[in-house]
């Protein structure tokens, strides 16, 4: 049986893969993730040593984990907005988007295409620091599991940056507009998400039940990481304890009670963002399509006779 791979993401794997571009990238990322780990070993060694320290470093070297994986997630969402950002508009630039378009390949394969592919770069990266991440469970105190998870996480972060990312792209002739929106669009829905939450602490006077205030949360990545270390780190959430909700009935509504119950937050946040990201890649690829396009052309024509 032969897998059919997506004709960009085969072109854009081949192109990498002879590229020093890519070596020197991963070269470098994997000195950041490095210098993260000096520095966190550094700091642990001074806590250790310091008055109240107990000498013991080995049951401390388990908080290199979070310092380690924030690195790389704070690294993972600047660089797939850049990768996908200049992907469409990039095409543009070189005059060779009408030519892409003529292929066999529908528009969502093309878009799903640009971001599987800043998808996989960013693998080659996450994989390549493994082996330094891996120090932090090599005495003991988190599950190899967790690793897995983590790996998991980057991906659902790497889809959703790279979702934005490719649907500014559709929207911008240039590269460096699409970069630019695509920044401001991934602060402005990190914002958004905290809006209803703001106007309950803000807008209420009187001791009165959340609603369903929270449940926006479940779209912002920044929160989904919080509190997936937190459960990792400690057994407890910033919602509440693993497996136990938060709240009591009358201070939220029904689905909020439902999904603070344990782990339930994380996964549902992952699903929500990555239904997030399918959203934004359909846009693009309706932004893309020709057919699309030429029907907005068509009612425009006729104002104009």
């Amino acid at each position: 049986m032969r897998v059919q791979l997506n004709p960009i993401v085969k072109k854009d794997l081949q192109v990498t893969a002879r590229s020093m571009r890519f070596s020197w990238g991963l070269f470098a990322y994997e000195a950041v993730v490095a210098l993260a780990f000096l520095l966190g070993l550094s700091s642990i060694q001074s806590s250790v040593d310091g008055y109240y320290g107990d000498g013991n470093i080995y049951q401390e070297l388990i908080n290199l984990f979070p310092v380690l994986a924030i690195a790389q997630v704070c690294i993972v969402s600047l660089i797939v907005p850049v990768m996908t950002a200049s992907s469409i508009s990039g095409e543009k630039e070189r005059q060779t988007f009408d030519i892409m378009m003529t292929t066999c390949m529908s528009p969502l394969s093309i878009v799903f295409g640009k971001v599987s592919s800043a998808v996989l770069r960013v693998l080659f990266y996450v994989m390549g620091s493994l082996p330094v991440m891996a120090l932090s469970f090599v005495v003991g105190g988190l599950s190899w599991s967790v690793l897995f998870y983590f790996v998991l996480a980057v991906i659902v972060l790497s889809v959703f940056a790279g979702s934005i990312g490719i649907l500014c792209s559709s929207l911008c002739r240039r590269s460096i507009s699409a970069v630019i929106l695509t920044f401001v669009m991934y602060f402005v829905l990190n914002i958004l998400t905290f809006c209803p939450l703001f106007v309950y602490l803000f807008g209420s006077w009187e001791e009165e039940s959340m609603g369903e205030c929270l449940l926006p949360l479940l779209f912002n990545p920044n929160v989904f990481f919080e509190e997936f270390f937190m459960q990792v780190m400690t057994g407890e959430s910033i919602l509440g304890s693993t497996g136990e909700s938060n709240f009591i009935k009358t201070e939220v509504g029904y689905l909020t009670y439902c999904f603070t119950y344990g782990k339930v937050w994380v996964f549902l946040s992952a699903g929500c963002i990555l239904l997030l990201a399918f959203l934004f890649m359909l846009i693009a690829a309706w932004r893309i399509d020709p057919l699309s396009a030429a029907a907005e052309r068509k009612p425009a024509k006729k104002k104009s006779k």
